[in-house]
Protein backbone atom coordinates (compact mmCIF):
# COMPACT_ATOMS: atom_id res chain seq x y z
CA UNK A 1 0.00 0.00 0.00
CA UNK A 2 1.71 3.29 -1.07
CA UNK A 3 -0.16 5.53 1.89
CA UNK A 4 0.06 2.94 4.41
CA UNK A 5 2.42 5.06 6.32
CA UNK A 6 0.15 8.13 6.25
CA UNK A 7 -2.43 6.19 8.30
CA UNK A 8 -0.34 5.30 11.33
CA UNK A 9 0.86 8.77 11.58
CA UNK A 10 -2.66 10.26 11.13
CA UNK A 11 -4.86 10.95 14.27
CA UNK A 12 -7.19 8.61 14.81
CA UNK A 13 -9.84 10.34 17.24
CA UNK A 14 -12.76 12.54 15.87
CA UNK A 15 -11.05 15.90 17.33
CA UNK A 16 -7.78 14.87 16.09
CA UNK A 17 -8.69 14.57 12.83
CA UNK A 18 -11.36 17.79 12.58
CA UNK A 19 -8.68 20.08 14.02
CA UNK A 20 -6.05 18.56 11.40
CA UNK A 21 -8.97 19.41 8.52
CA UNK A 22 -9.39 22.42 10.12
CA UNK A 23 -5.29 23.68 10.62
CA UNK A 24 -3.52 22.57 7.57
CA UNK A 25 -6.05 24.40 4.83
CA UNK A 26 -5.54 27.67 7.00
CA UNK A 27 -1.73 27.14 7.56
CA UNK A 28 -1.09 26.37 3.70
CA UNK A 29 -3.58 29.41 2.64
CA UNK A 30 -1.04 31.84 5.37
CA UNK A 31 1.66 30.68 3.54
CA UNK A 32 0.69 30.70 0.32
CA UNK A 33 -0.38 33.88 1.31
CA UNK A 34 2.85 35.25 2.81
CA UNK A 35 5.24 34.12 0.32
CA UNK A 36 3.64 35.29 -2.68
CA UNK A 37 2.83 39.00 -1.12
CA UNK A 38 6.35 38.96 0.26
CA UNK A 39 8.15 38.41 -2.63
CA UNK A 40 5.87 40.34 -5.29
CA UNK A 41 5.41 43.34 -2.48
CA UNK A 42 8.26 44.05 -0.43
CA UNK A 43 10.56 42.94 -3.26
CA UNK A 44 9.14 45.30 -5.37
CA UNK A 45 8.61 47.84 -2.74
CA UNK A 46 12.22 47.59 -1.60
CA UNK A 47 13.42 48.06 -5.51
CA UNK A 48 11.15 50.95 -5.91
CA UNK A 49 12.22 52.86 -2.59
CA UNK A 50 16.15 51.81 -2.83
CA UNK A 51 16.12 52.76 -7.07
CA UNK A 52 14.95 56.54 -5.88
CA UNK A 53 17.76 56.28 -3.17
CA UNK A 54 19.94 55.44 -6.06
CA UNK A 55 19.41 57.81 -8.03
CA UNK A 56 19.84 60.61 -4.90
CA UNK A 57 22.84 58.89 -4.22
CA UNK A 58 24.23 59.02 -7.69
CA UNK A 59 23.46 62.69 -7.93
CA UNK A 60 26.27 62.93 -4.82
CA UNK A 61 28.58 60.65 -7.00
CA UNK A 62 28.55 63.16 -9.65
CA UNK A 63 28.77 66.14 -7.50
CA UNK A 64 31.58 64.61 -6.12
CA UNK A 65 33.72 63.91 -9.24
CA UNK A 66 32.62 67.09 -11.15
CA UNK A 67 34.16 69.12 -8.19
CA UNK A 68 37.85 70.08 -8.59
CA UNK A 69 38.87 69.79 -5.01
CA UNK A 70 37.79 68.78 -1.75
CA UNK A 71 36.85 72.30 -0.51
CA UNK A 72 34.64 72.77 -3.54
CA UNK A 73 33.06 69.03 -3.48
CA UNK A 74 32.13 68.96 0.12
CA UNK A 75 30.19 72.01 0.74
CA UNK A 76 28.70 71.84 -2.85
CA UNK A 77 27.53 67.78 -1.50
CA UNK A 78 26.14 68.59 1.91
CA UNK A 79 24.07 72.03 0.59
CA UNK A 80 22.14 68.93 -1.69
CA UNK A 81 22.14 66.20 0.92
CA UNK A 82 20.90 68.27 3.57
CA UNK A 83 17.37 68.50 2.27
CA UNK A 84 17.52 64.81 1.17
CA UNK A 85 18.68 63.76 4.51
CA UNK A 86 21.52 62.69 3.39
CA UNK A 87 24.92 62.19 5.58
CA UNK A 88 27.95 63.03 3.32
CA UNK A 89 31.26 61.89 4.22
CA UNK A 90 34.41 62.77 2.23
CA UNK A 91 37.00 61.11 2.74
CA UNK A 92 35.10 58.03 3.50
CA UNK A 93 36.55 57.21 7.53
CA UNK A 94 38.97 54.53 7.22
CA UNK A 95 38.00 51.59 8.42
CA UNK A 96 34.43 51.84 7.48
CA UNK A 97 34.54 50.26 4.22
CA UNK A 98 33.82 46.66 5.56
CA UNK A 99 35.66 43.41 4.27
CA UNK A 100 34.22 42.51 1.52
CA UNK A 101 33.36 45.54 0.45
CA UNK A 102 29.44 44.49 1.15
CA UNK A 103 27.72 43.32 4.94
CA UNK A 104 24.58 42.85 5.86
CA UNK A 105 23.23 40.76 8.61
CA UNK A 106 21.98 36.86 7.75
CA UNK A 107 18.40 38.14 9.15
CA UNK A 108 18.15 40.89 6.71
CA UNK A 109 16.26 39.29 3.88
CA UNK A 110 15.20 42.85 2.11
CA UNK A 111 19.01 43.51 2.71
CA UNK A 112 19.52 41.06 -0.57
CA UNK A 113 17.10 43.26 -2.92
CA UNK A 114 18.77 46.74 -1.38
CA UNK A 115 22.39 45.40 -2.46
CA UNK A 116 21.60 44.00 -5.72
CA UNK A 117 19.35 47.11 -6.95
CA UNK A 118 22.44 49.86 -5.97
CA UNK A 119 24.79 47.13 -7.94
CA UNK A 120 22.23 47.65 -10.93
CA UNK A 121 22.06 51.34 -10.30
CA UNK A 122 25.22 52.84 -9.73
CA UNK A 123 27.52 50.95 -11.88
CA UNK A 124 30.63 52.06 -10.23
CA UNK A 125 29.34 51.36 -6.53
CA UNK A 126 32.23 50.42 -3.97
CA UNK A 127 30.79 48.78 -1.51
CA UNK A 128 27.05 48.77 0.69
CA UNK A 129 27.17 48.67 5.21
CA UNK A 130 23.68 47.21 6.07
CA UNK A 131 25.20 46.10 9.35
CA UNK A 132 23.46 48.78 11.20
CA UNK A 133 19.50 48.30 10.82
CA UNK A 134 18.98 52.01 11.07
CA UNK A 135 21.20 53.29 7.65
CA UNK A 136 22.12 52.11 4.68
CA UNK A 137 26.28 52.87 3.97
CA UNK A 138 27.09 53.76 0.89
CA UNK A 139 30.47 54.32 -0.93
CA UNK A 140 31.52 55.22 -4.01
CA UNK A 141 34.81 56.50 -5.61
CA UNK A 142 36.11 59.99 -6.08
CA UNK A 143 38.74 62.11 -7.16
CA UNK A 144 39.35 62.95 -3.66
CA UNK A 145 38.82 59.14 -1.82
CA UNK A 146 36.06 57.60 -0.99
CA UNK A 147 32.55 59.06 -0.66
CA UNK A 148 30.47 57.65 2.57
CA UNK A 149 26.78 58.40 1.28
CA UNK A 150 24.81 57.72 4.83
CA UNK A 151 20.91 57.54 4.84
CA UNK A 152 17.94 55.86 6.44
CA UNK A 153 17.03 51.97 6.06
CA UNK A 154 13.36 53.34 5.78
CA UNK A 155 13.94 55.29 2.42
CA UNK A 156 15.23 51.84 0.87
CA UNK A 157 12.87 49.19 2.33
CA UNK A 158 9.66 49.03 4.02
CA UNK A 159 9.80 48.93 7.73
CA UNK A 160 8.83 46.28 9.80
CA UNK A 161 8.12 43.73 7.61
CA UNK A 162 7.31 41.33 10.04
CA UNK A 163 4.39 42.98 11.20
CA UNK A 164 2.66 41.49 8.37
CA UNK A 165 3.51 38.30 9.73
CA UNK A 166 2.56 38.64 13.33
CA UNK A 167 -1.22 39.58 12.35
CA UNK A 168 -1.37 36.74 10.67
CA UNK A 169 -0.11 34.48 13.25
CA UNK A 170 -1.90 36.12 15.56
CA UNK A 171 -5.53 36.24 13.52
CA UNK A 172 -4.98 32.44 12.16
CA UNK A 173 -4.95 31.81 16.06
CA UNK A 174 -7.50 33.45 17.26
CA UNK A 175 -9.89 32.31 14.54
CA UNK A 176 -8.56 28.83 15.33
CA UNK A 177 -9.93 29.02 18.71
CA UNK A 178 -12.98 30.32 17.37
CA UNK A 179 -12.77 27.67 15.10
CA UNK A 180 -12.41 24.99 18.07
CA UNK A 181 -14.95 26.24 20.27
CA UNK A 182 -17.98 25.89 17.04
CA UNK A 183 -16.39 22.50 16.24
CA UNK A 184 -16.42 20.89 19.84
CA UNK A 185 -19.94 21.95 20.31
CA UNK A 186 -20.70 20.40 16.65
CA UNK A 187 -18.35 17.05 17.93
CA UNK A 188 -20.26 16.75 21.75
CA UNK A 189 -23.51 15.46 20.28
CA UNK A 190 -21.66 12.89 18.12
CA UNK A 191 -19.34 11.83 21.42
CA UNK A 192 -22.28 11.59 23.43
CA UNK A 193 -24.24 9.32 20.62
CA UNK A 194 -21.33 6.87 20.79
CA UNK A 195 -20.77 6.71 24.44
CA UNK A 196 -24.82 5.65 24.25
CA UNK A 197 -24.32 3.45 21.94
CA UNK A 198 -21.20 1.96 23.30
CA UNK A 199 -23.43 1.66 27.04
CA UNK A 200 -26.07 -0.15 25.38
CA UNK A 201 -23.65 -2.82 23.46
CA UNK A 202 -22.86 -3.56 26.87
CA UNK A 203 -25.79 -3.87 28.19
CA UNK A 204 -26.67 -0.66 30.05
CA UNK A 205 -29.18 1.78 29.01
CA UNK A 206 -27.73 5.31 29.55
CA UNK A 207 -29.88 8.62 28.79
CA UNK A 208 -29.48 10.12 25.40
CA UNK A 209 -30.69 13.40 24.06
CA UNK A 210 -31.00 14.26 20.57
CA UNK A 211 -28.75 17.24 19.67
CA UNK A 212 -26.51 18.86 16.94
CA UNK A 213 -26.59 19.59 13.57
CA UNK A 214 -29.35 17.66 11.32
CA UNK A 215 -27.28 14.70 10.08
CA UNK A 216 -26.52 14.21 13.74
CA UNK A 217 -30.21 14.82 14.87
CA UNK A 218 -31.20 11.85 11.76
CA UNK A 219 -28.09 9.81 13.31
CA UNK A 220 -29.46 10.34 17.12
CA UNK A 221 -33.18 9.48 16.38
CA UNK A 222 -32.31 6.28 14.34
CA UNK A 223 -29.96 5.19 16.95
CA UNK A 224 -32.99 6.03 19.59
CA UNK A 225 -35.43 3.92 17.52
CA UNK A 226 -33.14 1.26 17.29
CA UNK A 227 -32.60 0.67 20.88
CA UNK A 228 -36.36 1.16 21.20
CA UNK A 229 -36.72 -1.70 19.14
CA UNK A 230 -34.26 -3.72 20.10
CA UNK A 231 -35.32 -3.16 23.85
CA UNK A 232 -39.27 -4.19 22.72
CA UNK A 233 -37.99 -7.32 20.93
CA UNK A 234 -36.00 -8.36 24.52
CA UNK A 235 -39.14 -7.72 26.32
CA UNK A 236 -41.38 -9.79 23.88
CA UNK A 237 -38.87 -12.52 23.75
CA UNK A 238 -39.01 -12.81 27.51
CA UNK A 239 -43.14 -12.61 27.88
CA UNK A 240 -43.00 -15.25 24.87
CA UNK A 241 -40.50 -17.54 26.34
CA UNK A 242 -42.57 -17.30 29.45
CA UNK A 243 -45.69 -18.36 27.78
CA UNK A 244 -43.28 -21.11 26.10
CA UNK A 245 -42.21 -22.49 29.72
CA UNK A 246 -46.00 -22.74 30.76
CA UNK A 247 -47.26 -24.83 27.58
CA UNK A 248 -44.33 -26.86 27.93
CA UNK A 249 -43.71 -27.92 31.28
CA UNK A 250 -47.33 -28.76 31.78
CA UNK A 251 -47.47 -31.41 29.07
CA UNK A 252 -44.13 -32.91 30.25
CA UNK A 253 -45.36 -33.57 34.15
CA UNK A 254 -48.40 -34.96 32.37
CA UNK A 255 -46.14 -37.27 30.46
CA UNK A 256 -43.95 -38.23 33.57
CA UNK A 257 -46.84 -38.89 35.40
CA UNK A 258 -48.45 -41.23 32.80
CA UNK A 259 -45.43 -42.87 32.41
CA UNK A 260 -45.14 -43.45 36.09
CA UNK A 261 -48.74 -44.78 36.12
CA UNK A 262 -47.97 -47.37 33.61
CA UNK A 263 -47.85 -50.86 34.05
CA UNK A 264 -44.75 -52.63 33.88
CA UNK A 265 -43.82 -55.45 32.83
CA UNK A 266 -40.65 -57.32 31.53
CA UNK A 267 -41.77 -56.41 27.90
CA UNK A 268 -42.64 -52.80 27.96
CA UNK A 269 -40.04 -51.96 31.04
CA UNK A 270 -37.37 -51.24 28.32
CA UNK A 271 -39.49 -48.90 26.43
CA UNK A 272 -41.14 -47.33 29.13
CA UNK A 273 -37.42 -46.25 30.44
CA UNK A 274 -36.45 -44.85 27.34
CA UNK A 275 -39.39 -42.93 27.01
CA UNK A 276 -38.41 -41.53 29.89
CA UNK A 277 -35.11 -40.41 29.34
CA UNK A 278 -36.63 -38.88 26.37
CA UNK A 279 -39.22 -36.94 28.28
CA UNK A 280 -35.97 -36.12 30.68
CA UNK A 281 -34.14 -35.00 27.85
CA UNK A 282 -36.67 -32.97 26.48
CA UNK A 283 -37.13 -31.25 30.02
CA UNK A 284 -33.43 -30.24 30.10
CA UNK A 285 -33.35 -29.15 26.43
CA UNK A 286 -36.36 -26.88 27.62
CA UNK A 287 -34.95 -25.20 30.37
CA UNK A 288 -31.38 -24.92 29.20
CA UNK A 289 -32.81 -23.52 26.17
CA UNK A 290 -35.36 -20.87 28.71
CA UNK A 291 -32.18 -19.90 30.73
CA UNK A 292 -30.41 -19.22 27.38
CA UNK A 293 -32.97 -16.75 26.27
CA UNK A 294 -34.44 -15.42 29.33
CA UNK A 295 -30.67 -15.17 31.87
CA UNK A 296 -28.56 -13.37 28.83
CA UNK A 297 -26.54 -10.62 28.80
CA UNK A 298 -29.07 -8.12 30.19
CA UNK A 299 -29.67 -9.92 33.20
CA UNK A 300 -28.81 -8.45 36.29
CA UNK A 301 -27.37 -5.17 37.49
CA UNK A 302 -23.69 -3.78 36.80
CA UNK A 303 -21.88 -3.82 40.66
CA UNK A 304 -18.91 -2.69 41.26
CA UNK A 305 -16.99 -5.35 42.29
CA UNK A 306 -13.16 -6.95 42.62
CA UNK A 307 -12.67 -9.12 40.23
CA UNK A 308 -10.06 -11.49 41.90
CA UNK A 309 -12.70 -11.75 45.41
CA UNK A 310 -15.45 -12.71 42.79
CA UNK A 311 -13.94 -15.06 40.67
CA UNK A 312 -12.27 -16.63 43.60
CA UNK A 313 -15.60 -17.61 45.49
CA UNK A 314 -17.02 -18.61 41.68
CA UNK A 315 -13.80 -21.07 41.44
CA UNK A 316 -14.33 -21.99 45.47
CA UNK A 317 -18.08 -22.88 45.12
CA UNK A 318 -17.46 -25.01 42.04
CA UNK A 319 -14.98 -26.97 43.83
CA UNK A 320 -17.76 -27.63 46.77
CA UNK A 321 -19.68 -29.17 44.01
CA UNK A 322 -16.91 -31.38 43.07
CA UNK A 323 -15.71 -29.95 40.03
CA UNK A 324 -12.15 -30.20 39.41
CA UNK A 325 -11.42 -26.61 39.45
CA UNK A 326 -8.72 -24.33 41.31
CA UNK A 327 -7.87 -20.80 40.92
CA UNK A 328 -3.84 -20.78 40.24
CA UNK A 329 -3.44 -16.91 39.39
CA UNK A 330 -5.41 -13.59 40.38
CA UNK A 331 -2.79 -10.26 41.02
CA UNK A 332 -4.14 -6.90 42.27
CA UNK A 333 -6.68 -8.36 44.72
CA UNK A 334 -7.92 -6.13 46.90
CA UNK A 335 -6.39 -3.12 44.35
CA UNK A 336 -8.70 -3.03 41.86
CA UNK A 337 -12.53 -2.50 41.30
CA UNK A 338 -14.85 -2.80 38.03
CA UNK A 339 -18.35 -2.78 37.27
CA UNK A 340 -20.38 -5.77 35.87
CA UNK A 341 -23.05 -7.87 36.25
CA UNK A 342 -22.00 -10.67 39.15
CA UNK A 343 -24.70 -13.15 38.11
CA UNK A 344 -24.55 -13.45 34.18
CA UNK A 345 -20.65 -13.64 35.02
CA UNK A 346 -21.31 -16.34 36.78
CA UNK A 347 -23.51 -18.06 34.92
CA UNK A 348 -20.82 -18.00 32.12
CA UNK A 349 -18.47 -19.22 34.34
CA UNK A 350 -19.78 -22.13 35.82
CA UNK A 351 -20.68 -23.19 32.19
CA UNK A 352 -17.63 -22.98 31.05
CA UNK A 353 -16.16 -24.44 34.08
CA UNK A 354 -18.83 -27.65 33.89
CA UNK A 355 -17.70 -27.72 30.23
CA UNK A 356 -14.04 -28.19 31.60
CA UNK A 357 -14.78 -30.77 33.80
CA UNK A 358 -16.94 -32.77 31.80
CA UNK A 359 -14.08 -32.89 28.72
CA UNK A 360 -10.99 -33.33 30.92
CA UNK A 361 -9.60 -34.20 34.38
CA UNK A 362 -7.79 -30.96 35.47
CA UNK A 363 -9.34 -27.34 35.34
CA UNK A 364 -7.16 -24.20 35.88
CA UNK A 365 -8.55 -20.55 36.56
CA UNK A 366 -6.62 -17.43 36.21
CA UNK A 367 -7.06 -13.80 36.25
CA UNK A 368 -5.11 -11.15 34.30
CA UNK A 369 -5.62 -7.51 34.93
CA UNK A 370 -4.32 -5.10 32.05
CA UNK A 371 -5.00 -1.27 31.50
CA UNK A 372 -7.95 -1.93 29.82
CA UNK A 373 -9.28 -5.32 29.58
CA UNK A 374 -10.11 -7.56 32.39
CA UNK A 375 -9.62 -11.55 31.57
CA UNK A 376 -10.21 -14.34 32.71
CA UNK A 377 -8.84 -18.12 31.59
CA UNK A 378 -10.42 -21.16 31.91
CA UNK A 379 -8.10 -24.03 31.17
CA UNK A 380 -8.72 -27.56 30.81
CA UNK A 381 -6.39 -31.03 29.60
CA UNK A 382 -9.22 -32.52 27.86
CA UNK A 383 -9.34 -32.74 24.23
CA UNK A 384 -10.11 -29.36 23.02
CA UNK A 385 -11.27 -27.49 20.08
CA UNK A 386 -10.03 -28.32 16.64
CA UNK A 387 -9.43 -24.25 15.51
CA UNK A 388 -12.42 -24.58 12.61
CA UNK A 389 -15.07 -25.33 14.74
CA UNK A 390 -14.50 -23.09 17.29
CA UNK A 391 -16.46 -20.33 15.16
CA UNK A 392 -19.02 -23.54 15.10
CA UNK A 393 -19.29 -24.30 19.01
CA UNK A 394 -20.60 -20.52 19.93
CA UNK A 395 -23.55 -21.06 17.99
CA UNK A 396 -26.68 -22.02 20.56
CA UNK A 397 -27.35 -26.01 20.50
CA UNK A 398 -24.13 -27.11 18.58
CA UNK A 399 -22.77 -30.11 19.72
CA UNK A 400 -19.02 -31.16 18.88
CA UNK A 401 -19.58 -34.35 20.91
CA UNK A 402 -17.19 -35.97 18.02
CA UNK A 403 -14.19 -34.46 18.58
CA UNK A 404 -14.86 -34.08 22.78
CA UNK A 405 -15.07 -36.89 25.35
CA UNK A 406 -18.64 -38.31 25.89
CA UNK A 407 -18.24 -40.65 28.49
CA UNK A 408 -18.90 -38.15 31.39
CA UNK A 409 -22.33 -37.27 29.67
CA UNK A 410 -23.67 -34.68 27.06
CA UNK A 411 -24.96 -31.40 27.26
CA UNK A 412 -26.83 -29.43 25.23
CA UNK A 413 -24.75 -27.41 23.06
CA UNK A 414 -25.62 -24.01 25.29
CA UNK A 415 -22.80 -23.40 27.23
CA UNK A 416 -20.37 -21.60 25.57
CA UNK A 417 -23.17 -19.60 23.33
CA UNK A 418 -24.60 -18.32 26.82
CA UNK A 419 -21.21 -17.50 28.22
CA UNK A 420 -20.83 -15.66 24.79
CA UNK A 421 -23.81 -14.01 25.38
CA UNK A 422 -22.92 -13.07 28.67
CA UNK A 423 -19.57 -11.24 27.23
CA UNK A 424 -20.96 -9.45 24.30
CA UNK A 425 -23.30 -8.26 26.92
CA UNK A 426 -20.18 -6.62 28.82
CA UNK A 427 -19.01 -5.21 25.51
CA UNK A 428 -16.52 -8.12 25.63
CA UNK A 429 -16.07 -11.35 24.07
CA UNK A 430 -14.99 -14.96 24.44
CA UNK A 431 -12.32 -16.67 22.89
CA UNK A 432 -11.36 -20.56 22.36
CA UNK A 433 -7.47 -21.31 22.02
CA UNK A 434 -5.48 -23.91 23.08
CA UNK A 435 -4.42 -24.42 26.49
CA UNK A 436 -0.34 -24.08 26.54
CA UNK A 437 0.38 -25.27 30.12
CA UNK A 438 -2.83 -28.31 30.09
CA UNK A 439 -2.73 -29.46 26.46
CA UNK A 440 -7.15 -28.83 26.26
CA UNK A 441 -9.22 -25.72 25.71
CA UNK A 442 -8.75 -22.52 26.90
CA UNK A 443 -12.10 -20.36 27.06
CA UNK A 444 -10.47 -16.58 27.55
CA UNK A 445 -13.38 -14.44 29.23
CA UNK A 446 -12.50 -10.87 27.73
CA UNK A 447 -14.38 -7.41 29.45
CA UNK A 448 -13.33 -3.85 29.30
CA UNK A 449 -12.40 -1.82 32.23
Amino acid sequence: MKFGWLKQIMPRGLYGRAALILIVPVMTIQLVISVVFIQRHFERVTQQMTGSMAREVALMGDLAKAAPDLGIALPAMRAVAEPLELLVELPAPEGNLPDGNFRRPWLDLTGIVVISTLQEELPDLVGVDLADSRYVRVFLPSHNGLVQIDFARRSASASNPHQLLVLMIVVSLLMTIIAYLFLRNQLRPIRRMAFAAEEFGKGRTVPYRISGATEVRKAGAAFLDMRARIMRHLEQRTLILSGVSHDLRTPLTRLKLGLSMLPRDEEAEDEIQAMERDVSEMGKLVDAFLDFARDGAISGEPEVRDPCVFVRQVVEDAARTGFPVRLIDCPGEGNVEMSFRPDALRRAMENLIGNAARYGTRTEVSVALRPTAFEIRIEDDGPGIAPDAREEALKPFTRLDPARNQDKGQGVGLGLSIAADVLRGHGGMLKLETSERLGGLCARLILPR
